[in-house]
């Protein structure tokens, strides 16, 4: 080993963790936000206002980059049409039936999710703190789709179906993550991205088109912003923000993100849209995060 690899990381700076708290808030607003703007706008057309904002954005970041081969589009394609075609739309769906605060707890799955495919792709074994993770997720998860106590609106209602579509939504995403990891780095992070969400784009694009002919909707300022936010906030800035954080922030230490988005979602679920959370509700949230800590911090000696 060489003498500079083996020197010590400097420790975070101030602004590194800025940055972290940052993206905390802007990915933890994530749910609510979507819950938002579909009060007035459908599943579909939502989530083709998002991808219709962010991949112009993502194609700045591309130009002057070497040109993409035609061998890597049709996986790009499927990459994309799994993120976006299947992951995101799942949750757009899920969240249309689960109030802020249950979708909000399940997405924070992904992590765990990657863990797993992770492995499987890696022939890693899962380890037996891996395997308690993952059983006190889902326990929480079953407890946090099961007791919220009264819902107080229609926003804050939650049925299975809208759990089973964010659980959904959580595989599909965590497996993208894994799959894009083999083709970044081949071809670069910001070229898979863009490309990647670009090709899910146009195979939404026909269905939003007939989602916008057959159902009713109203275009509003509330509906619009929701869409301008998760393209540009969520989709593009947090995206190049967090891998400004990996580049200069140890993984172990940036991964605390993924422990303080659910709770900014949870909060601002509540606060949004008055979701009750009842003790159950406190115990599974309290589930999850432990499985998530579990699963991920012990991923180092896997």
């Amino acid at each position: 080993m060489s003498q500079t690899a083996s020197l010590p990381r400097p420790n975070p700076s101030v602004g590194s963790y800025a940055a972290m708290l940052l993206l905390a808030l802007m990915w933890g607003l994530s749910i609510p936000v979507t819950k938002l703007g579909l009060i007035t706008l459908p599943p579909l057309t939502l989530t083709a206002l998002r991808y219709a904002v962010a991949v112009p954005l993502m194609f700045v970041f591309v130009v002057g980059r070497p040109r993409l081969p035609w061998r890597a589009v049709p996986r790009l394609a499927a990459l994309g049409i799994l993120g976006i075609g299947i992951g995101q739309v799942a949750q757009t769906f899920g969240v249309v039936a689960t109030a802020a605060s249950v979708g909000t707890i399940v997405s924070a799955t992904i992590p765990i999710f990657v863990v797993v495919f992770a492995a499987l792709r890696l022939r890693q074994r899962v380890s037996g703190l891996q395997a308690l993770g993952l059983l006190a997720a889902f326990a929480g998860i079953a407890l946090v789709a099961s007791g919220r106590g009264e819902a107080t609106s229609v926003t804050s209602q939650t049925t299975l179906a809208g759990v089973i579509l964010m659980l959904l939504s959580s595989v599909a995403v965590a497996f993208y993550y894994v799959w894009s990891v083999e083709l970044c780095e081949r071809h670069g992070t910001v070229a898979v991205v863009a490309w990647s969400t670009l090709f899910g784009f146009v195979a939404l694009v026909p269905w939003a088109g007939w989602e916008m002919w057959h159902v009713p909707f109203t275009v509003t300022a509330v509906g619009l912003g929701a869409g301008i936010y998760l393209g540009v906030v969520v989709t593009v800035a947090g995206l190049f923000l967090w891998l400004t954080i990996l580049r200069t922030v140890p993984a172990r230490i940036a991964a605390g993100i993924q422990y303080l988005q659910p709770v900014v979602g949870v909060a601002a679920a509540a606060a949004m849209f008055g979701d009750a959370l009842g003790p159950l509700f406190i115990l599974g949230v309290a589930l999850v995060l432990g499985g998530l800590a579990l699963t991920v911090a012990n991923r180092r000696g896997a």
